[in-house]
């Protein structure tokens, strides 16, 4: 299976139940033969396997497959799961509080203590403040263009900047023409953000001028897992419709000197792909999750904030389930930062559910054996202003602002960078997003500095400058 085709077909030596409305299909273990049939040396098999049973600390056979499906595993891949919060947050309102600022810049939080000596973050993050050692907070992020849009968070580069025919694609895109498809069914790319008002804040991440066939799947954006399931169809009929479908493209493609219609063709995969498999259906089925995992995510709310995107917690969840189901890459938006008026308010609302569902992920990494292989990033386009406005609020700030990491195998336990006594720039160890980037690649097994791809007019591109190393501090 090639990375320009990640998709492939179901294997034909496993059996493929369709799934019936509102029935889950169920997989039995049987032991066959008469009640009273037993081995050559006379042992009935009731007698052993309750002997194996009480070799193994007498656990039974049930206990032990579910010790087994619980345990933790390692992935035989890396991941990274971008969280984007949409509008800039308040850096000096959750990460980097200013208690020696005047008045009308310092905010109305205290910082309070972590787990890890010397280091003080807001107040309203008590679970991360009990679980520091498993993060990084950058404090120090410049170099931010300025516009709303998650396009920096995304691809490491200025949309305001010097674009390529197509523009530049997103890590996800990237991951997906560079590694391709880890399980059959799952993209190696989703993007979880609900369609916005504010469409950019909804961006899950463009493929830019790798093409479509590397786009994010983003079945929020448009459908839903109802549209992940065969109804009233058999995967028979389904195969019939798709080799008419080709007929046709093969006709396109006659009069279509340009070739386009391969990224069509590698969508038709993978939505056949997703059709005939349960996989990707079931990673978004939090009902086959463990209850008291599903609470300590939290459900939070599929109501979008203003123009911006939800504030679902369960989404945290979903990008773990995803990860692990063989996605490379997953990207959320978690509701909308854009405080112009209200900021402490809209602050003490929406910094507790952050910190619940942003906790929850990292500690269930940790508790899944994942941590090293599943890289986490939090941030947004930009900062917001030291002054308080009139109407409570701060405004835009592109001069700095934050960015949290976990994971990925990372140093963590640490802040990084500092910023001016009134939080209005860089005061020491100014980060550049495509030095995050270098490190987010480093973490995947990608050089960075040295890996090309190509352009549509066939121009090697690197995937970050040549300046950006990976973090000493994370990776050192």
């Amino acid at each position: 299976m090639g990375p320009d085709n990640p998709i492939a077909a179901p294997r034909k030596d496993l059996p493929i139940f369709p799934r019936i409305a509102n029935v889950t299909p169920i997989t039995m273990l049987t032991i066959s033969g008469s009640k009273g049939e037993t081995f050559c040396d006379g042992m009935s098999r009731r007698g052993f396997l309750r002997i194996g049973g009480l070799g193994l600390g007498g656990a039974s056979l049930p206990q032990l497959l579910q010790a087994e499906a619980t345990a933790p595993k390692k992935l035989d891949h890396k991941a990274v799961i971008m969280v984007f919060l949409a509008g800039g947050p308040p850096h000096q309102d959750m990460w980097d509080i200013k208690t020696e600022a005047p008045s009308g810049i310092r905010g109305e939080f205290n910082p309070i203590s972590t787990n890890v000596p010397g280091i003080q973050i807001g107040e309203l993050f008590p679970q991360m403040a009990r679980m520091m050692d498993k993060f990084s907070v950058i404090r120090s992020m410049v170099g931010a263009g300025g516009g709303h849009d998650a396009v920096q968070c995304l691809t490491g580069r200025k949309l305001q900047g010097p674009q390529p025919s197509g523009g530049w694609p997103s890590i996800g895109s990237v991951l997906s023409k560079l590694q391709g498809q880890v399980t059959p069914g799952v993209p190696s790319f989703l993007g979880l953000s609900p369609k916005c008002g504010h469409d950019q804040w909804g961006d899950p991440g463009k493929p830019g001028f790798l093409g479509p066939s590397h786009a994010s799947f983003a079945p929020f954006r448009g459908g839903g897992k109802d549209d992940m399931i065969l109804k009233d169809i058999s995967i028979e009929r389904l195969a019939d419709r798709k080799a008419l479908l080709k007929s046709f493209d093969n006709f396109r493609r006659d009069v279509d000197a340009s070739g386009s219609m391969t990224g069509m063709d590698t969508f038709t995969e993978q939505a056949f792909g997703v059709l005939t498999s349960s996989r990707l259906a079931e990673a978004f089925d939090l009902s086959k999750e463990d209850p008291k995992i599903v609470e300590r995510y939290g459900k939070g709310t599929e109501k979008l904030t203003a123009d911006g995107p939800w504030k679902r917690l369960d989404q945290f969840l979903m990008a773990r389930r995803l990860v692990e189901a063989g996605a490379r890459c997953v990207t959320l938006g978690f509701s909308r930062w854009d405080w112009h008026g209200d900021n402490f308010g809209r602050a003490r609302t929406d910094f507790p559910l952050l910190d619940q569902g942003i906790t929850a992920l990292v500690q269930d990494l940790h508790d899944r054996g994942l941590s090293d292989d599943v890289s986490v990033v939090v941030w947004g386009e930009f900062g917001r202003t030291p002054k308080i406005n009139p109407q409570g609020g701060r405004d835009h700030w592109p001069k700095v602002s934050t960015a949290l990491l976990a994971g990925g195998g990372m140093n963590h336990g640490q802040i990084i960078g500092s910023t001016t006594r009134d939080g209005g720039e860089a005061d020491d160890r100014p980060v550049e997003f495509q030095e995050v980037f270098s490190t987010l690649y480093h973490n995947l097994g990608i050089d960075a500095r040295r890996t090309t791809i190509d352009d549509l007019s066939g121009r090697p591109r690197f995937l970050v400058d040549s300046q950006h190393a990976p973090m000493s501090e994370l990776v050192g």
